[in-house]
């Protein structure tokens, strides 16, 4: 048995490095680099600020990852206790936390904007590739049809119901599951940046999975976003320079079921086949709960309907890349 399940980086951060400066002036003081380096909802993540008082940089970093550490209880599908696996194993979510509500409200949003090309209750179709893959010899050409079909009669964004009010959330149908990876990490970008711009910091670089560019860089110059070869994760096709924006990227290679890079994780909800391992699509948006998902969504999406669906789900730009360079540029 051979299963190939790690998470590689599609955004290398050109100026995370050497690039920056090391030493700042700010109102008479030296201002420095702090840095903490971790993990979001199993996906490296990172945050870069800059102070004159190591302390209060310290604190505010601290409160961002008591932050993080509150919604991965929420988001996570490999806690068990999590709100969302309770949810795909019960059918039914009372009092549904307000962060879960939010960013369910956005993923049936952006089902409903890609007319299901973007679909959260994706998670059985998950599961049948997973099992596949994992058991003991298995066939190197997926899962039977059969199986998939049968995952597919249970992935539908409209068979999820939201109140509101009551904060419910429930299934319409047993077997039904929900993810929200492909949004989630955005979401919690945008809340761990809000926790540390409360605590006085307005110069930073927040990545929960999707990167957050919080002002200008010290110097005043914008943040470069080195966007990675698919092929070759650790050399760079293009940059984005970006001030006040994030950037998600969806990759079929970012997690492979197989080691020959047939069958990745991001899958076609109408056919049940996965998207390409060597196809990537960066999206760059106001915040990070837009640009995550929407990446996904444009991935999968006819060419067509790309730039409705960027405009229409709040999106500025979105690259296209493969092995061989930009093969696209969607402008909304």
């Amino acid at each position: 048995m051979q299963s190939v399940m790690t998470r590689r980086r599609f955004i290398t951060f050109v100026a995370a490095a050497a690039g920056l400066p090391l030493l700042l002036r700010a109102g008479g003081a030296q201002a420095r680099p702090t840095r903490w380096d971790g993990t979001a909802l199993g996906a490296p993540a990172s945050i870069q600020l800059y102070h004159t008082d190591e302390t209060q940089a310290r604190a505010a970093i601290a409160a961002g990852l008591d932050e993080l550490k509150r919604l991965e209880a929420i988001f996570s599908v490999y806690r068990p206790d999590s709100s969302i696996s309770m949810l795909n194993r019960n059918g039914v979510l009372p009092n549904a936390p307000d962060d879960f509500i939010a960013m369910l409200s956005r993923a049936l949003s952006l089902a409903k904007i890609s007319d299901g090309v973007y679909d959260p209750t994706v998670q059985p179709l998950w599961q049948t590739y997973f099992r596949h893959f994992i058991a003991n010899k298995p066939n190197p050409a997926g899962p039977a049809p059969r199986d998939i079909a049968a995952a597919l009669d249970l992935v539908d964004w409209r068979a999820v119901e939201v109140d509101a009010g009551r904060n419910r959330v429930s299934f319409a149908r047993p077997g039904m599951g929900l993810t929200l990876n492909s949004g989630a990490q955005g979401y919690i970008t945008d809340r761990v940046t809000d926790v540390l711009r409360a605590h006085g910091f307005d110069r930073m670089l927040v990545d929960m999975g999707e990167p957050r560019a919080l002002s200008a860089k010290p110097d005043g110059t914008a943040w470069r976003i080195g966007i990675a070869n698919p092929a070759n994760p650790g050399s760079t096709i293009t940059t984005l320079e970006v001030v006040d924006k994030c950037v998600a990227t969806s990759g079929g290679y970012g997690t492979l079921f197989d080691a020959a890079g047939a069958f990745t994780h991001i899958l076609n909800t109408r056919t049940g086949s996965t998207a390409p391992a060597l196809v990537g699509v960066s999206v760059v948006a106001d915040r990070g709960i837009i640009a995550d998902g929407l990446s996904t969504a444009l991935l999968m999406a006819p060419v067509e309907h790309r730039q409705a669906i960027l405009k229409a789900a709040g999106g500025d730009k979105a690259i296209f890349v493969t092995p061989e360079g930009v093969v696209a540029t969607v402008d909304a």
